[in-house]
């Protein structure tokens, strides 16, 4: 008799700990598979310490393969689930394609940025819910400030230095506390010209900080970031971005480079697909986590409402707590279900919530005892090292430097601002050069879900910086893809701008998808393929001309009514410039020459 199947989707707190014990449950009686697009568990809750400089990447990345040795991994993107066909179609990280059939599936695929009606947010505005961005965060954040040190003007120094940060939960408050601290370490070391300094703002529309969080908690940690300059306005959000500035609800408008999206999440779209009864994107489960009327399918995590029975008529709410306890009782359930123990019912007890504010300040309340000070910031970093799964030592050690050595403000320049769009389905895997695009795969039902829209680029930002391989924008003056153009595709409503293949105009992400439907129809990830040009445009808004690459001393000139020539072709041989390397010149209409990275 053949071992049974199991098919785990996502591997975040609710996935991974339903692996990790199933797999010790069923004692190898059982063929465990769990799809994810990398192959690390992200401990989110230290992610504002990546961006802050306080910890590497890698302390908070704990690997699948070495924590899970009985467990197969599939690197890949679940696309659509087949629930009468027993089959999970998957797109691998190299566009190769898949297949896993299960006897049981467990759904755990977690939760990505949640999006509002805000114009400008969508194009200026970036989230924190993977590493990419909080690399990306830690690099612009630490550029804007050099780049603010070294201004003449005040008014472009103080816009460089503005940061602003949406959302007034648990994480959006920890990014303002440890991101206020590293940039008055860098300020400290490396005074502004201007006499400046850098200026942090925590915006949200509840009635104060940690609306969450016992009110005495809320004052303690709105205290911390008033004492380190923080400016929190409490019932105030963003009106419309733009690409120098937001504009608030209250009427004022700042000017700023940086615009951090913390507003919270929402369930992943892969659930939307299912057909199945949702409640507020979320699918619905007993209290046994299983998907009724689908005896073979379980949901955990972020994607499941599950009824809270401390709370009859509520359900759990969407948090790392949650999740992780969910990934236990699916796991048991899971096994039940093949013979092995019995089923549980999920049911919790509040062990209370700990914030780390930076230093040796934090807001907690473990067992319902609220705390402050750093009696607080003991338990709070005592917390994160006992639940976390592995690299205890190293992310220890990384503390105790940070406690008695500088921190290295430099930028590395490996995540650029297309790579993490706001509106993006998987926020935990950055968009790369070359990578190539998902065929639309004929779905089984009648809803499709279009390609997701890569967003746009902060302008502002040094070209090199900002542009991938040096591929220039229309009509703007530093060189920045347009909208909605990631790297050589044809904005909307530019002229000549020719549509993207079997992408019909206006679509957007977020649109329902059938069963079996890809949980992409394509992907733009970075700049044209190599041996391809994108024929060169003149801008609608600017009367200043550009070329992208070095013009041919007997080509033709540029004219206004319509694309230049695009110039002879590089070599089959010729590799494509790197993200670094630009093609050639850019004319600026102030008579300065690009400037690279610093």
């Amino acid at each position: 008799m053949s071992r049974p199947r199991i098919v785990i989707v996502g591997a975040g707190f609710a996935g991974y700990r339903t692996a990790r014990t199933l797999s010790r449950l069923t004692r190898h009686q059982a063929d465990i598979t769990l799809l994810n697009p990398t192959d690390y568990f992200l401990y989110l809750p230290l992610l504002p310490q990546v961006a802050a400089g306080i910890l590497e990447p890698r302390r908070v990345s704990v690997s699948l393969s070495g924590t899970l040795p009985h467990v197969r991994l599939v690197l890949g993107e679940a696309d659509g689930i087949d629930l009468d066909g027993h089959t999970v179609h998957y797109s691998g990280p190299e566009g190769e394609e898949g297949t896993l059939p299960f006897d049981r599936l467990v759904l755990a695929a977690g939760s990505v940025n949640k999006l509002l009606p805000v114009p400008g947010v969508a194009e200026h505005a970036h989230g924190f819910r993977g590493l990419p961005e909080a690399l990306y965060l830690r690099d612009h954040v630490t550029r804007q400030v050099e780049l603010a040190a070294a201004a003449k003007d005040r008014a472009e120094c103080a816009a460089r230095c503005t940061f602003v940060v949406v959302g007034a939960g648990y994480t959006g408050t920890e990014v303002a506390a440890h991101g206020a601290m590293y940039t008055d370490a860098q300020v400290r070391r490396h005074p502004m010209r201007t006499g400046m300094r850098p200026r942090w703002m925590l915006l949200d529309v509840a009635p104060r900080v940690l609306p969450e969080m016992d009110e005495r908690l809320s004052r303690t940690a709105e205290r911390v970031l008033r004492q380190r300059g923080v400016d929190v306005r409490m019932g105030t959000s963003v009106k419309e971005a733009t690409h120098d500035g937001v504009l608030l609800t209250d009427g004022s408008t700042v000017d700023t480079r940086t615009l951090v999206w913390c507003v919270g999440v929402r369930p992943d779209p892969l659930v939307e697909s299912l057909g199945l009864p949702l409640e507020r994107g979320r699918l619905l489960v007993d209290s046994h986590l299983r998907v009724p009327g689908r005896p073979e399918v379980f949901a955990c995590g972020d994607v499941a409402a599950v009824p809270d029975l401390n709370q009859p008529g509520q359900y759990t709410p969407m948090t790392a707590q949650h999740a992780w306890r969910h990934g236990k009782v699916c796991a048991q359930n899971v096994a039940a279900s093949l013979g092995v123990g019995r089923r549980r019912a999920y049911r919790h007890r509040d062990m209370g919530f700990v914030v780390d504010l930076g230093g040796a300040k934090a807001a907690a309340n473990p067992l319902g005892l609220p705390m402050s000070g750093p009696a607080a910031g003991a338990v709070t970093r005592g917390y994160h090292l006992a639940a976390m799964p592995g690299n205890r030592v190293r992310v220890a050690a990384d503390w105790l430097l940070d406690a008695v050595l500088p921190r290295q403000a430099v930028q590395l320049g490996l995540v650029r601002s297309w790579s993490v769009p706001l509106e993006s389905a998987s926020p935990e895997v950055a968009r790369v050069p070359g990578r190539p695009e998902r065929a639309r795969r004929a779905g089984t039902g009648t809803g499709e879900r279009d390609a997701v829209d890569p967003g746009a680029e902060r302008a502002g930002e040094e070209r090199s910086e900002e542009q991938p391989g040096g591929s220039p924008s229309q009509g703007r003056p530093s060189g920045e893809p347009a909208k909605n153009q990631p790297g050589g595709e044809p904005a909307k409503n530019q002229p000549h701008a020719e549509p993207r293949e079997e992408q019909p105009h206006g679509s957007r992400s977020g649109s329902t998808r059938a069963s079996g439907t890809p949980r992409r129809a394509a992907e733009t990830a970075g700049p044209p393929a190599r041996g391809t040009r994108k024929p060169r445009k003149t801008s609608g808004t600017s009367g200043a001309t550009r070329s992208a690459t070095p013009a041919a001393p007997s080509g033709p000139t540029r004219s206004a009514d319509g694309p230049a020539d695009p110039g002879p072709e590089p070599p089959a041989d010729q590799p494509p410039p790197g993200p670094d390397i630009a093609p050639g010149p850019v004319k600026r209409t102030d008579g300065r020459a690009a400037e690279g990275d610093s």
